[in-house]
């Protein structure tokens, strides 16, 4: 029996997450649920899963939360705070992490449980772009096994499963979707709302990340979570935009081979390999009827438009902290493109200005990174501040 803890349950991945969960009762428990804020929301899943721990990413939630808890009649122990999240990640109750905890905020616990050696499924991509170097570190001194939960590394981790796929292969090209705008110019894309960009044609997501689908920059942090987790440098990552997001990567080797991993699009099914692998288990999720799909298209990126996925290859090449210099960036943006302050095509600019401005540093702690993702926040934050934008982004 697994004992799984969920960070980040009560998002699109969470939500997943249990429901593969849920269907192997003989197999998979729940022993942690996390959520950030939504109390009511992680009340309800413990009414359902009954975990022996909840915690609240908010501090200011802890008495919302217990009083919650206690009113359910339930005997699971209520935490807040991200400290005590770190704590339960590590905690020896659980043996699989679910790291699902969006942007930054889920670097700390996703390197708590590789350090503990837990079985890290991995769907929070900041962790390795922020700090990719630390985390491999981590869980290799610790015995953790990391799976990717993104679909795209989820394909090229069940198409590489051994030390000797490895050391034949050539490259890897990660699809993309194209997102909602796929096809439009740079001038088309000038007065798109965030209702525009957070309707993903194929996935259901959270917000910010559906707005780095739009822009490719959640292509962009792809390539550099690739190049940790399968020690490729960014010369050998391609990107294929692939709208049908049926084929989730494929991997060429050195003898003219080329393996694909296909499937419907749902999250279920990477979560499914995460929990079994090596073995496989019902996920939820249909079977692919290639017939009636019909036919599969493949085209380039166009970098024109969407420039934030050639910045993501230079931070790569640039390495040190200019990672974590794009993601902060790029998050910061985000959130004010969201809330309407600025438009759709600032996001890059205000990137393509914090790689600009950075200093070089090595990426040789977690203080640095960390001290490079505040510089850039705050400069960013800045730069925002400083912008004028018509409210009318908001419609």
């Amino acid at each position: 029996m697994r004992r799984v803890a969920v960070l980040g349950a009560t998002g699109s991945i969470g939500t997943s997450a249990l429901d593969v969960i849920g269907r192997h009762p003989d197999r998979l428990g729940v022993e942690t649920l996390v959520a950030g804020s939504h109390v009511d929301a992680l009340v309800a899943l413990c009414r359902t899963h009954r975990p022996a721990h909840a915690a609240i990413a908010d501090e200011a939630g802890y008495a919302a939360l217990r009083d919650g808890l206690r009113d359910a009649g339930l005997a699971t122990e209520a935490h807040a705070g991200m400290a005590a999240i770190d704590a339960l990640a590590a905690d020896a109750g659980n043996d699989t992490v679910v790291a699902a905890i969006v942007g930054a905020a889920g670097l700390s616990s996703t390197l708590a449980a590789a350090r503990a050696g837990k079985r890290l499924l991995l769907a929070n991509k900041e962790s390795l772009v922020l700090a990719g170097e630390l985390l491999i570190a981590a869980a290799r001194t610790a015995g953790a096994t990391i799976v990717p939960i993104d679909s795209e590394h989820n394909a090229i981790f069940q198409c590489l499963p051994d030390a000797h796929a490895h050391a034949g292969l050539k490259r890897i090209q990660l699809t993309a979707s194209g997102g909602p705008f796929r096809g439009r110019s740079r001038a088309e894309l000038a007065e798109v709302t965030p209702a525009q960009a957070v309707a993903h044609p194929k996935w259901s997501m959270g917000p910010k990340i559906s707005v780095d689908s739009a822009t490719l920059m959640n292509k962009g942090l792809e390539v550099i979570e690739a190049h940790h987790l399968f020690g490729l440098p960014g010369a050998r990552i391609d990107v294929l935009v692939h709208p049908q997001s049926l084929v989730h990567s494929l991997v060429e080797f050195v003898d003219g081979s080329t393996l694909a991993q296909l499937g419907l699009p749902d999250m279920r099914t990477a979560l499914a390999v995460g929990f079994a692998w090596p073995e496989r288990i019902v996920s939820g999720v249909g079977g692919l009827d290639l017939l009636a799909h019909g036919r599969l298209d493949f085209e380039p990126p166009d970098l024109e438009s969407f420039p934030c996925l050639r910045l993501a290859y230079a931070a790569l090449d640039a390495g040190g902290c200019a990672p974590a210099v794009l993601n902060a960036a790029n998050e910061a943006a985000v959130s004010a493109f969201l809330q309407g302050r600025i438009g759709f095509l600032s996001i890059p600019a205000l990137v393509e200005d914090a790689l600009a401005r950075m200093q070089h540093a090595p990426a040789d702690s977690l203080d640095a990174l960390l001290a490079a993702d505040a510089a850039a926040r705050a400069a960013t934050v800045d730069s925002i501040l400083r912008m004028a934008r018509p409210s009318k982004v908001n419609a």
